[in-house]
């Protein structure tokens, strides 16, 4: 009997040895590869802006996409309650989405200005500047607001008048294949570049239209077919981003040399 006893508790002491030795290689495992996750999701990020920018393509290397940002764009942080710049915090650590989903960092937003669906938003953002012998020449800036089934998150470009669109794209998304999925269409996508975003009373007035009749209309982008309340979202999220209470006090400030 006391070698049955002895045989079933080597066999516990083993078992969990086992598994100490593989949750040390699991946790060690998990942090070295923490590291080389981040920086993925940061070339993917600078990637997308560059991309929307029309600055590199999605052949571009890894190498390229880090050399053309870091040659090429300047990030700057912007106070949203403010509209202006901020040294508050650093544009190279700061993450703007996981601040929203920090009270202290972040606002919830009521519903009759939540048109894009967020929820919370971040007091600080980050606008990546375009740069030519020192003279702006295009500004990319976060975008983000829910469709059908999910949130879509993007940038939209815009010329150095800050009111025409240069590029416009999302980067990661849930919306449905062949339907609202078309927003990564690229010929849907090769309508916005020189859509104007205000109107003559410096209201947004970009808007999305069935029946194929917007390519005549400088602020008009033809809907996905088939996508209602996609292409309805994506018209509330430039709304919200590009109006009051987004960037467009801080797009204001720029333009007066303001900000």
């Amino acid at each position: 009997m006391s070698e049955k006893k002895e045989t079933i508790g080597r066999t516990l002491l083993v078992a969990l040895s086992v598994c100490l030795v593989c949750s040390v290689f699991v946790a060690g495992a998990a942090v070295s590869l923490k590291s080389l996750q981040q920086q993925n999701a940061l070339l993917d990020k600078q990637r997308s802006i560059l991309r929307i920018a029309g600055m590199v393509d999605d052949k571009a290397s890894g190498t390229e996409v880090r050399r053309v940002f870091n040659q090429d764009i300047k990030p700057r942080v912007v106070d949203l309650e403010t509209g202006r710049f901020t040294d508050a915090v650093d544009p190279r650590s700061y993450d703007p989405l996981k601040a929203a989903q920090d009270p202290a960092q972040s606002k919830i937003l009521p519903a009759s200005e939540d048109i894009a669906s967020i929820h919370r938003q971040e007091r600080y953002s980050i606008a990546y500047f375009v740069e030519k012998d020192g003279k702006l020449e295009t500004l990319i800036l976060p975008i983000r607001g829910y469709g059908l089934w999910s949130t879509l998150y993007g940038f939209i470009a815009l010329k150095s008048d800050l009111a025409t669109v240069s590029g416009f794209g999302f980067y990661q998304h849930a919306e449905t294949p062949g339907l609202g999925g078309e927003v990564d269409n690229p010929r849907w996508l090769s309508q916005w570049p020189g859509k104007e975003v205000y109107d003559d009373n410096g209201r947004v007035s970009l808007a999305m239209v069935k029946g194929g009749g917007a390519k005549s209309n400088p602020h008009q982008v033809d809907a996905i077919a088939g996508a209602t309340l996609t292409s309805r979202g994506v018209e509330h999220l430039v709304h919200f981003w590009l109006g009051p209470d987004g960037f467009g006090p801080f797009l204001q400030n720029l333009k007066k040399g303001d900000a």
